[in-house]
């Protein structure tokens, strides 16, 4: 009984279970203002021609480095090869701390670290953009 217990509560104090259970909804409004930083780089227009970073347009659930054409770190390349892919939960650790995912990619966006809503919001405007 014990073990269950202590098992039960090393699962609800996991940095995934919290993070899981603390991911507020997203608000694609604000999520829109937000993608503003990454228009420098990235655009998320259905056709729209990937600029330093590769278009957005339906990254949600797409497989990393897909785009064709755009050419794609070696470290990203590497991670899509493992079946690396824009889900919810890859999508919210990337925002948070990009070079953590992918350690020597060329992201040069630090993340938003820990801001949990702002990660949400910018989730649920790509997934706009998206279709979905």
């Amino acid at each position: 009984m014990r073990s269950i217990v202590f098992a039960a509560a090393f699962a609800a104090l996991s940095p995934f279970a919290v993070m899981a259970q603390e991911a507020p909804a997203g608000v694609v409004e604000n999520g829109q203002r937000l993608f503003n930083q990454c228009r420098v780089c990235h655009t998320p227009n259905e056709g729209g021609r990937s600029g330093v970073g590769p278009n957005l347009y339906r990254v949600y659930d797409r497989p990393a480095a897909s785009i064709e054409g755009f050419r794609y770190s070696a470290p990203m390349r590497a991670k899509a090869a493992e079946g690396l892919a824009w889900n919810d939960a890859n999508l919210r650790a990337y925002l948070a701390d990009p070079k953590a995912i992918i350690p020597g990619g060329s992201m040069s966006f630090a993340g938003f670290r820990d801001n949990a809503q702002n990660i949400s919001d910018v989730i649920a405007y790509l997934r706009s953009v998206g279709g979905q």
